[in-house]
């Protein structure tokens, strides 16, 4: 069936390259979703490994200012990468967030503790989940606006609604995996079903 330049086919319906947008920024929000709640489900060990100087339950506090600091800034991000992407073009300005989002995530991952580095474990902490709330907040509503403006006439709440869902599925991913490391720790006796004899 013909498409016209819009990337609409004749009959209303997306063609091709409109389908890869919707894929690419829901896939997108996915990865940068379950990259933020990643820390979330680590916050107890990053607790203890950057705020070593605290009680438990203080290093476990601490951990969730961290993690709130990230939710406090994406009106920022949204605000910044929003301009960014009238500037440049939303398809950049995507690229952009999830590389600085993957690249903090990175880093965090690699990050020298408080017995190492002292009182700037934590502050670079707290500074990468900035960068990290700041990457989220302008991906998540560039990629909503990129679907929307790819959208055809009508169906524009119809295709955003597939980026709305992305958290529910980065946060599933994420709780799947921590799931699975869990399952691998638990020692082979303690398991369901194990020690039993099969004859």
């Amino acid at each position: 069936m013909a498409t016209t330049a819009s990337g609409l086919r004749a009959d209303g319906s997306i063609g091709t390259s409109h389908r890869r947008v919707i894929l690419a920024s829901s896939l997108g929000t996915v990865f940068e979703w379950y990259d933020f709640y990643l820390y979330g489900s680590l916050a107890a060990i990053i607790g203890k490994q950057f705020f070593t100087g605290l009680n438990e339950t203080s290093q476990f506090i601490f951990a969730l200012l961290a993690f709130a600091a990230g939710f406090a800034v994406r009106p920022f991000g949204a605000i910044v990468f929003g301009r960014v992407g009238d500037l440049i073009g939303r398809k950049y300005t995507f690229l952009i967030t999830i590389i600085i989002m993957g690249t903090s995530t990175f880093l965090v991952g690699v990050l020298p503790g408080y017995s190492t580095m002292g009182v700037l474990a934590p502050v670079l902490l707290i500074a990468l989940r900035l960068l990290q709330g700041l990457a989220l907040g302008g991906e998540y509503g560039g990629a909503a606006t990129y679907v929307a403006e790819h959208a055809p006439p009508g169906k524009r709440g119809l295709y955003t609604s597939f980026i709305q869902i992305t958290a529910t599925f980065g946060c599933s991913s994420r709780c799947w995996s921590s799931w699975a490391r869990a399952w691998a720790w638990v020692p082979r006796a303690s398991k369901p079903g194990a020690g039993v004899s099969r004859s």
